[in-house]
């Protein structure tokens, strides 16, 4: 008699249970958004429950993102050695429970442990999610699953501080912004009963080898360049925090050419060395960071700007986030849709011309503020306009970066940008936060505000000088996942996973 169990699906055919497979990636993936983005709005209840200061609010929100992308790249080649269903479910299973962890914190310091664990677990968590789609989807139902995945994972990006809003200003069963983490629980306990039983089994492949030493040396340089950055402009700058930084560019060669020398041994490396041969490539994630970590700190900027210098809830400083929400949605659409193929790498010079644009006019915006009638219509104009410019650019930049590698990297060099952008995001927190709270400690927020889009400005003008050193034209969307294109020789080869 046949074995009922899903499990058990035969192997000749397309897996029954495959668009269930979907449904759990998409809700892996927008738990890792939504707390990548739910905490910004809670801020002033942090402070009041925990005593959390500037430099404790920054860890708050950017250690999340710093052992998220520290971790990506590695919780890839663990899901190659010990099978994807596996590390997708321990993953799931330890990010569910860092969020109980870190809604009961006692103190600040205790929830920024239990944060850069949950961002350890998200590591291991995320980069499980395309492998087990390439494993189960193929041909033209890959690419739309790709169609499918794009939106929704922007709208988890959308509604992360309108929820959190929601909840802390709701204070649900007086549990304030613990909510905020709470929330995970049934969304994660859901998932995981679903992935338990729908997700096929299938044994990873113990010949591959983890590069930990690699690990280790991504991890410390990523540290070494944060710490400094949030806890530099509470402690005045001292020598250390300079030393740390200088280490932390040491400690990135040492990366390169140790991963390198891996290769060169006949081990696999963390990253394929020929990636960071490739110029393109190599200035892409510069332009990676610079991009995402201007976009992660002005918002944070806006936040603070609404909830500590307007005195904002944190409901309405949730919606005050929506004009650049729709903004961005407007701008990927426009991209999406048609400039990327029309006019090609243009587009990622025209998006931070736009994003110019709009901060120009939110500028004029601040400087025209009554004291005391403040609303959020007043600076709508200058938000939405920068969020079309940046929505014109998170479409279309992957995959004109990814246009400058080999069918066989895609899925090293996709991972590798995903990490970037995260300690991107982390950086731009660290230091989008030291330049807002430097004004805002005095009481001019509205200055704080202003330097913030200063630093954004140079970011932006940095990533432009960038984008003329990218491909012309851009990889379709499958193949950024690691789909290599289709040939002559035969049907779509797939590349492993990083």
């Amino acid at each position: 008699m046949r074995d009922p169990s899903p499990l058990t699906d035969a192997t000749t055919g397309p897996y029954r249970w495959r668009w269930l497979i979907l449904v759990v990636m998409i809700v892996a993936e927008i738990m890792d958004l939504l707390d990548a983005s739910i905490v910004n709005v809670a801020g002033p209840a942090l402070e009041k429950s925990l005593g959390a200061g500037s430099v404790g609010l920054q860890w708050v929100i950017g250690g999340y993102a710093l052992t998220l992308g520290a971790g990506l790249v590695l919780g890839g080649r663990l899901g190659d050695r010990y099978g994807r269903r596996r590390m997708f479910l321990l993953g799931l299973t330890a990010f569910t429970a860092a969020s109980l962890l870190c809604a009961l914190a006692p103190d600040i310091g205790t929830l920024i442990a239990f944060r850069l664990l949950q961002g350890t677990a998200g590591a291991m968590l995320l980069p499980q999610g395309l492998g087990l789609l390439r494993e189960n989807f193929s041909g033209p139902e890959l690419t739309k699953v790709f169609a499918v995945f794009g939106p929704v994972l922007g709208l988890g990006g959308i509604i992360g501080p309108v929820l959190g809003g929601f909840l802390i200003e709701g204070d649900f069963f007086g549990l304030g912004w613990r909510s905020v983490f709470l929330v995970n629980l049934p969304i994660g306990l859901a998932a995981l009963i679903i992935a338990a039983v729908f997700v096929p089994r299938k044994p990873g492949d113990r010949t591959v080898r983890v590069d930990m030493t690699g690990a280790a040396l991504i991890v410390a340089s990523c540290a070494l360049l944060v710490l400094p950055l949030n806890q530099g402009q509470e402690d005045g700058w001292p020598l250390w925090t300079w030393l740390c930084m200088a280490a932390s560019a040491i400690g990135f060669a040492l990366f390169a050419v140790q991963q390198r020398r891996t290769a060169a041994a006949g081990r696999e490396p963390l990253v394929t060395p020929a990636l960071l041969r490739k110029p393109a490539f190599t200035v892409g994630l510069g332009g990676i960071a610079l991009f995402f970590g201007g976009l992660i700190g002005t918002q944070l900027a806006l936040t603070l700007f609404l909830q500590i210098g307007q005195h904002f809830t944190a409901g309405d400083a949730g919606l005050g986030n929506l004009p650049l929400a729709v903004g961005t949605a407007i701008g990927g659409a426009l991209s999406g849709a048609f400039l990327a193929d029309r006019i090609g790498r243009k587009v990622l010079q025209l998006g931070p011309l736009v994003q110019l644009a709009g901060a120009a006019v939110l500028w004029y915006e601040l400087d025209g503020l009554t004291p005391g009638s403040f609303s959020i219509g007043d600076i709508v104009p200058g938000v939405t306009v920068a969020g079309v410019g940046a929505g014109m650019v998170i479409a279309a930049l992957f995959s004109f970066i990814l246009a400058a590698v080999d069918d066989g990297e895609i899925g090293s060099a996709s991972g590798v940008l995903s990490a970037v952008q995260a300690v991107g995001g982390s950086l731009g927190v660290a230091v989008f936060g030291s330049v807002f709270f430097a004004r805002a400690e005095t009481g001019d927020f509205t200055g704080g505000f202003h330097r913030a889009l200063l630093v954004q400005a140079c970011l932006l003008v940095a990533f432009l000088a960038i984008t003329f050193l990218l491909p012309a034209k851009g990889r379709p969307e499958e193949e950024q996942h690691g789909i290599a294109a289709e040939t002559t020789a035969g049907p779509r080869k797939k590349v492993p996973s990083p």
